[in-house]
């Protein structure tokens, strides 16, 4: 065969057709997998609570300490998202800054039970798999959220609850602290002054904590509020919800609110939105309000913001006692919040836009 063989010529012009719209499809792949990524843009949504008191006596020095902490967990959270992180990741991430701030009630800074002991409640849920995981009641793991995701991930539970999630922890080699370092003084404070209204005995102060001051600590007044919250979508467009608390001050022992109870303090799902929730924990949990926000938008067709306004400001206001609420975030909006009390520390952070951090106003 010479080289001017038309047939070893044909052959050579499939071969580099076949070569070219192999190229092609690889490159068209590569293009539209690219595309799927750049075309979603990662955003985070944070909140520290909701409530009334907080914001009544609010003054500057008070209002510049939850700006910054709320910062700060936003910053933890995009730096994750920002680097193509997972959005669970980032959930835990922006949690744990808020756990390890004395201003709120989860982790250090927690809430009180009736007998003086720190009952901790979190959980956490992957939209991309449903997979969940939660823990209730424990008293000495520095972040419960970590807990929590090892649930989801190194156990066939979802939820694990009191010593028996110390212990899991342990286990899993999450830092374990005494209870000490989740004492501060204005929750302690607002613990006793619970307990003198309602005429219950006062309990002994923690071991190994200071004495108690001789002029009065003015408590935040909180008393029902101060859980955190984070709800975060990847480039990916996977959507991941979180939530961690202390409890309700003067709560009766072994006492279990709606942050570990998964469509109710916490939900999230590709196919609808991720949601977590804050206030008194007896109304969302009969409500199943993560879960019914989600339903909303995947059955109804809703907006993420049409169906937070609904389910906060009627369904649950329509329950006397019943404050609180949501952020929330879908694979395509912006995130949003809704919430029925005077006030609610939270912030939010989309790709290529500036962070917007809120403590005070509607």
């Amino acid at each position: 065969m010479t080289i001017g063989d038309p047939d070893r010529e044909h052959g050579r012009r499939l071969h580099n057709g076949a070569m070219r719209h192999l190229l092609t499809g690889l490159l068209f792949c590569t293009v539209v997998a690219c595309g799927q990524t750049t075309k979603t843009k990662w955003a985070i949504a944070v909140h520290g609570g909701a409530g009334e008191s907080e914001w009544q006596h609010m003054d500057r020095a008070i209002e510049a300490a939850y700006q910054a902490s709320l910062s700060q967990a936003l910053k933890a959270g995009t730096a994750v998202l920002s680097h193509g992180g997972k959005s669970l990741d980032a959930v835990e991430a922006a949690i744990k800054v808020l756990e390890d701030d004395p201003l709120f009630s989860a982790g250090r800074g927690s809430a009180f039970n009736d007998q003086g002991k720190n009952e901790m409640d979190a959980s956490i849920m992957d939209g991309s798999t449903l997979a969940a995981g939660s823990v209730a009641g424990v008293c000495c793991t520095k972040n419960p959220i970590s807990a929590a995701r090892a649930v989801m991930e190194r156990s066939p539970y979802v939820m694990i609850a009191g010593a028996g999630a110390d212990q899991f922890a342990v286990k899993n080699g999450l830092q374990q602290m005494p209870a000490s370092y989740f004492f501060t003084e204005m929750r302690w404070q607002e613990l006793l002054g619970i307990l003198k209204q309602s005429g219950k005995p006062i309990p002994a102060r923690p071991p190994g904590v200071p004495k108690e001051p001789k002029s009065a600590v003015v408590g935040g007044g909180r008393g029902h509020y101060g859980t955190v919250g984070v709800v975060a979508r990847d480039v990916l467009g996977n959507l991941s919800a979180g939530t961690s608390t202390g409890g309700m001050q003067g709560k009766a022992t072994g006492r279990v609110g709606d942050s570990p109870v998964i469509g109710a303090g916490t939900y999230a799902a590709n196919k609808s939105c991720a949601v977590s929730s804050t206030g008194v924990g007896e109304y969302f949990i009969r409500l199943a309000v993560a879960k019914e926000i989600c339903a909303l938008v995947e059955y109804k067709g809703m907006s993420i913001a049409d169906a937070a306004q609904l389910v906060i400001h009627k369904e649950v206001a329509s329950l006397k006692g019943g404050e609180g609420g949501v952020i929330v975030l879908d694979q395509k909006s912006e995130p949003v919040w809704s919430f029925n009390t005077l006030g609610m520390f939270r912030a939010r952070q989309v790709e290529g836009g500036e962070a917007e951090v809120r403590v005070v106003g509607k």
